[in-house]
């Protein structure tokens, strides 16, 4: 059963929508700064660079291969996991990363990533959740089912409203992870204001660091890619725009027959 539709009046736009987004942007561009000044002078040395980077597109020739043709796939895999030259087998590294028990730099780098991160994120949430409680902010423009609704409507309870309608608190999450366009726009592509890209590189270095070394790490990469299939994602892809083409034709002669007559 659909709920009923709703009317917002104008004002919520002036004083939640905007508010938010503009709140947001300026806390991604002060992180940037805050995050520029605590930046530790430590290095990567073009090793440590390089293997990150293997592991990083590794990680998303597995995700997102089905987008790519086999062919492709196929020729990326081999470069990876050919048993006798493979990029992960070839590759012999003899340092080990340093526990953070021995090296306390890397204490350091994490409690200034929660800083900077984390607790901005936190206090932001909690302050507009406090703010703006119980607002319906917006509606996005496609149908939803019930599963989304503890994730768009946070803070709203309403059985019978539908899914599609995003509450305030929802509205600043969506922001924090959807403003990537805008700081690369305004800080460049390597900000630190982008949260997606920050916890996607937080994941690759304690990856990184968790393995026993640089070695145990692509071992565990390449038997991960090895049984990696090759789903090809667009197969159907021509029917399925020739039907669609199709049903839209038989919807507009059928308009167009019912408006002449």
């Amino acid at each position: 059963m659909e709920g009923p539709e709703l009317l917002l009046d104008s004002n919520i736009r002036l004083w939640v929508v905007l508010p938010v987004v503009t709140i947001t942007s300026f806390v991604g561009m002060i992180r940037h700064y805050v995050s520029l000044l605590l930046q530790s002078d430590k290095k990567l040395t073009r090793e440590q660079v390089s293997d990150r980077q293997v592991l990083i597109r590794s990680r998303g020739l597995r995700e997102n291969g089905k987008c790519i043709p086999k062919r492709s796939f196929l020729t990326r895999t081999y470069y990876f996991n050919n048993p006798e030259d493979g990029s992960f087998k070839k590759t012999k590294r003899k340092d080990v990363p340093p526990s953070p028990v021995i090296d306390p730099t890397m204490l350091t780098d994490m409690m200034k990533g929660n800083v900077t991160h984390v607790l901005p994120m936190v206090l932001m949430g909690g302050w507009i959740n406090m703010t703006f409680s119980g607002f319906v902010t917006t509606k996005v423009p496609f149908p939803l089912t019930l599963p989304f609704k503890p994730t768009l409507q946070q803070g709203i309870k309403l059985l019978t409203l539908d899914a599609s309608w995003v509450s305030s608190a929802s509205w600043y999450f969506l922001n924090v992870f959807g403003l990537r366009g805008i700081y690369s726009l305004i800080l460049g592509q390597d900000n630190a204001a982008d949260q997606s890209q920050m916890m996607q590189e937080r994941m690759t270095g304690a990856a990184m660091a968790m393995a026993a070394d640089t070695d145990k790490a692509f071992k565990t990469e390449w038997e991960a890619l090895e049984p990696t299939d090759h789903q090809w994602a667009l197969d159907d892809v021509i029917e399925e725009l020739v039907a669609e083409d199709l049903h839209f034709e038989g919807m507009f002669k059928k308009e167009l027959q019912t408006s002449i007559f």
